[in-house]
């Protein structure tokens, strides 16, 4: 906690203001409760106080790494699905909005304006593009994307419009 320069709740700040995905344990003989509840609510894997024993040095380190290892691979799963998602063309991107509100490909097709046999194709290609085995496949990653069923808009002025933003992220 007592670094030269910057506290370690200080560096924890920084580190997360960069965007910084590093797992961190804090080691102290100077923390207190609020300190401790500051740096786990900010991320801290571990907030050990000296002396503190071995094993539960070791213990943090092995939570620490294998959170890592497990948000590594949800952003490298979610970089792809987003890769996926980009290599849609923006009728496929309609459909697959369709798709995941739930409708069927004569609805879409109704409210795209497009033949129900295009739709059918284009929801194909979605599906291969996707690598979705299942619609529930695909809503599962629509939803990861932040891609609501409400990609179509409904019946009135804007009727056939449909939101093509990838969501947050």
């Amino acid at each position: 906690m007592r670094l030269p320069g910057l506290s370690g709740l200080d560096l924890q700040r920084e580190l997360a203001n960069t965007n910084a995905t590093l797992p961190i344990i804090f080691l102290t003989g100077h923390g207190d409760i609020p300190m401790s509840v500051r740096a786990m609510k900010a991320g801290a894997v571990e907030f050990l106080t000296k002396p503190f024993r071995e094993q539960d040095l070791l213990d943090a380190i092995r939570q620490a790494i294998d959170r890592d290892r497990i948000a590594r691979t949800e952003r490298q799963e979610l970089t792809e699905l987003r890769r996926r998602y980009a290599s849609l063309t923006p009728r496929e991107r309609d459909v697959m909005a369709g798709v995941v509100a739930g409708l069927l490909n004569k609805q879409i097709a109704a409210e795209l304006g497009s033949a129900e046999a295009t739709v059918k194709e284009q929801r194909g290609q979605v599906m291969l593009k996707m690598q979705a085995g299942s619609v529930a496949d695909l809503v599962r990653s629509a939803g990861r994307l932040g891609i609501g069923p409400s990609g179509i808009v409904g019946p009135g002025p804007h009727q056939g419009r449909v939101d093509r933003s990838p969501g947050p992220g």
